[in-house]
């Protein structure tokens, strides 16, 4: 579902203007930007999570999440998703992870690096000052390179990592390294999303998250507790009907309920699924 490092790592080093067509007004030079000054995202938007792959939006969206090497959305708010907290899958990612930085992945005590089974994803090591601060410059140039695209906000995934780290990452960890990047992107006029685990919603404003990107908050009996902190401010996606029906019959009026396909799989390709309350 995630696109690789390749092209991606090209673009997080370009330095220039924002993107023309999408919107977003000049960005401000690295360090003069506080937090008040970003751009928050529309309340209770219709929505589309294109991680599958980029295509024109449906007429009514007005907000769109786009992995970090796709270009955003013209007239759309623009939340740009990055991987920062594990390794993208596949053979290649992990090999320039190995060859560039095998000091920042998680290893257990026996030397083994650390999988994410489901998405077969290397963890990356937040486990100290040191390491966070080294990682926090690497994602932090993807984060720039959202900047320099025209993206309106960055979407950090895999905040919740230290629950498949056999112990070895704590939630102390997870949120001493998201506010690094937030701080980064805050420092680049982005606004920045939660992205899922309701155990971190007491430290957002620590933090420094402004808004949330949630999975299937209605299917995890979530909804009531993101909506609370973040006063309507959330991104849903859920990938089964009857949860996405449940979702909007509570909470249509109040978040913004989208249903995909657990691909994410663009317009026009075979098992699309795209509603939205």
């Amino acid at each position: 579902m995630r696109v690789g490092l390749g092209g991606a790592l090209l673009l997080a080093l370009v330095a220039g203007c924002s993107g023309s067509d999408s919107g977003r007004s000049e960005q401000p030079e690295r360090g003069t930007a506080a937090r008040g000054d970003v751009r928050q995202p529309p309340v209770d938007a219709r929505f589309d999570y294109q991680l599958g792959g980029a295509y024109p939006p449906p007429a009514k969206v007005r907000a769109v999440s786009r992995d970090r090497a796709a270009e955003p959305a013209a007239g759309r708010y623009n939340i740009c998703y990055v991987n920062a907290f594990q390794a993208q899958p596949g053979k290649k990612a992990a090999r320039w992870w190995q060859r560039e930085h095998p000091g920042l992945l998680l290893r257990d005590e026996e030397g083994r690096t650390v999988v994410d089974k489901d998405w077969r994803e290397p963890l990356l090591d937040i486990s100290t000052a040191k390491k966070r601060a080294a990682l926090a410059e690497i994602v932090g140039k993807w984060i720039d390179g959202c900047a320099t695209a025209g993206y309106d906000a960055v979407e950090p995934d895999n905040l919740d990592s230290y629950e498949r780290s056999d112990g070895l990452l704590t939630p102390d960890d997870a949120a001493a390294f998201a506010r690094l990047l937030a701080r980064r992107a805050h420092d680049q006029g982005l606004a920045v999303a939660q992205k899922n685990t309701t155990d971190l919603l007491d430290r957002r404003e620590r933090i420094g998250f402004d808004f949330a990107v949630t999975e299937e908050c209605a299917h995890y009996k979530e909804c009531p507790d993101f909506a609370s902190a973040y006063d309507g401010k959330v991104f849903d996606i859920e990938y089964v009907a009857k949860d996405f029906d449940a979702a909007c019959r509570t909470w249509g009026k109040k978040l913004s309920i989208t249903l995909r396909d657990r691909d994410v799989r663009p317009a026009g390709e075979d098992g699309h699924v795209y509603r939205h309350c």
